[in-house]
């Protein structure tokens, strides 16, 4: 019988190769020279990550070891990556220590079109234990989000003091709330809440969890959108008396959102101009972070909010948008990346009941086949059909960029050279930890074949092998990462290599 997972290897691989030789004309030759001294940021080796709603964690055999399609799919994307618990639902849970606890009294909160409705549900002692299981299991490791929207000190104390106890090792830091700077539409008064009174309720849990686990370490402020809390919060930390120990600036991206907004589209997911904002969040977070001597890591995002939009989220072109991303906030000394996921009802709770990106699918007539054929969320890099577990193409961008994973970046202007030339092209530069240079160039234009001369320096000498990320088309429903057969020679320490257009290539010294 051929799965779904075989026929799209096996009928796409053919159509992405003769693809590479498709296209002779609209070339753009550009030359890059590679520095001699990788002085750039270290990325960590768990650079990676993935992010789930805490609500995943009411069905205690996902995340356990018995799991074992979730967790093949983990290792294929990462060694050792990251997994983010927190989201939407997050505030919304509260702590069942024993079978017998009684559910507490829950505040009343506002309900808003597209926010979470008010479901209020248990996590358990046995969904924490399954939790550390997998993540043995996987060779993961946790960020554990505790909410904060309807909890309270005492509460938050004993669930942070039990995960931190069955996590171990797996446990990085604590995550206290979910967008706060949101919580003005929903869960706080508009005309009070600021990131000043965030961080005071903020402490009042922490100081309780460290009263607990004084070992406990935390990320902070893990906003939606709002980049000024991340200045205002570290502006106020100077002033905290003994803070609690905060190794983690956090923030959330979203390219735009809903699957609604006509916005939110492949050329516009792709234009250079939507890194440059990228980079200008960034440049505010490491700011945050530095005073605050941390690092920052992005804990949830990805194309389009709301569970995604098909024909975008779910495409190739979700692949080269996610492999740049990655690279240029490891180019900004980020610690990690987790891009948002899960199964489509608990995101779909998340986000009110419902993912709008399903009502594009049925004003355009799909059947309810095609539309289970969609992963739901339609931006989750894993993805589940039934109880098979299917990585998506956003996660094969990830993968093609975590191939940098555990190196040191070289300090070039490299996307510069390429969009310079007239192409909508980046291009990184890495030594990686087996010391072998490498080099990814990302070719987002829809138009453009680029050929790229590399220079490793007269010094450079011996072969190079090319891997390739790749698909049909930018709106093909997936995407691959293949390798050139036979490894080819240096010529005076230089390469050429034709990237086509909508295409992936990583060129490395062997």
């Amino acid at each position: 019988m051929i799965t779904r997972r075989k026929f799209i290897a096996t009928t796409a691989c053919t159509l992405a190769a003769s693809r590479l030789l498709a296209h002779a004309k609209d070339k753009v030759e550009v030359s890059l020279s590679i520095p001699t001294e990788a002085s750039g940021p270290h990325i960590p080796a768990d650079f990676l990550g993935l992010s789930y709603e805490v609500q995943q964690l009411v069905d205690p055999t996902f995340f356990s070891a018995k799991n074992t399609g979730l967790i093949r799919e983990c290792k294929a994307l990462s060694a050792n990556g990251v997994l983010r618990l927190g989201g939407n639902t997050s505030e919304f849970a509260y702590w069942k220590p024993t079978p017998d606890s009684p559910e507490p009294e829950h505040p009343q909160v506002r309900e808003v079109v597209g926010e979470p409705k008010a479901q209020y549900y248990a996590v358990t002692p046995d969904a924490v234990r399954n939790l550390a299981e997998f993540l043995r299991a996987a060779g993961w490791t946790c960020i554990y989000g505790i909410g904060m929207g309807t909890n309270v000190p005492e509460r938050a104390a004993a669930e942070a003091d039990f995960a931190s106890k069955t996590l171990g090792d797996r446990l990085q830091y604590f995550q206290i709330g979910n967008e706060a700077d949101l919580f003005s539409h929903h869960l706080r008064d508009p005309k009070t809440w600021t990131a000043k009174a965030y961080l005071d309720e903020w402490l009042k849990l922490a100081r309780a969890i460290v009263a607990n686990v004084p070992s406990a370490k935390f990320g902070i402020p893990d906003v939606a959108a709002n980049a000024s809390w991340m200045t205002d919060v570290a502006n106020e930390w100077s002033s905290v008396q003994n803070p609690p120990q905060v190794t983690t600036v956090s923030h959330h991206y979203y390219f735009g959102g809903p699957a609604t907004n006509p916005e939110v589209s492949i050329p516009n997911l792709l234009k250079p101009a939507t890194m440059e904002k990228v980079q200008n969040t960034a440049n505010i977070a490491k700011a945050a972070a530095e005073k605050m001597h941390a690092r920052v890591r992005m804990t949830e995002g990805n194309t389009c909010y709301r569970g995604g939009k098909p024909g975008v989220s779910d495409v190739f072109a979700s692949a080269l948008w996610s492999a740049d991303y990655l690279l240029l906030l490891a180019s900004n000394n980020y610690s990690g990346v987790n891009l948002h996921g899960g199964t489509g009802k608990s995101v779909a709770n998340s986000v009110g009941g419902f993912l709008p990106g399903d009502d594009i699918l049925k004003e355009k007539g799909d059947t309810p086949e095609q539309i289970a054929a969609r992963p739901h969320p339609f931006y989750t890099p894993i993805a589940t059909f039934g109880s098979e577990y299917t990585l998506e193409p956003v996660a094969y961008g990830m993968k093609f960029a975590g191939t940098f994973c555990g190196g040191s970046l070289f300090k070039a202007e490299l996307s510069q050279q390429l969009q310079g030339a007239g192409v909508n092209a980046t291009a990184y530069a890495a030594k990686l930890a087996e010391g072998k240079t490498s080099v990814i160039i990302l070719n987002k234009d829809a138009d453009k074949d680029v050929e790229v001369g590399i220079d490793f320096g007269q010094g450079a000498q011996g072969q190079f092998e090319i891997e390739r990320l790749q698909a049909p088309a930018l709106d093909s429903r997936e995407a691959h990462i293949t390798k050139s057969e036979k490894a080819d020679s240096l010529q005076h320490g230089r390469c050429s290599v034709a990237v086509p257009r909508a295409s992936g290539a990583r060129v490395t010294l062997i």
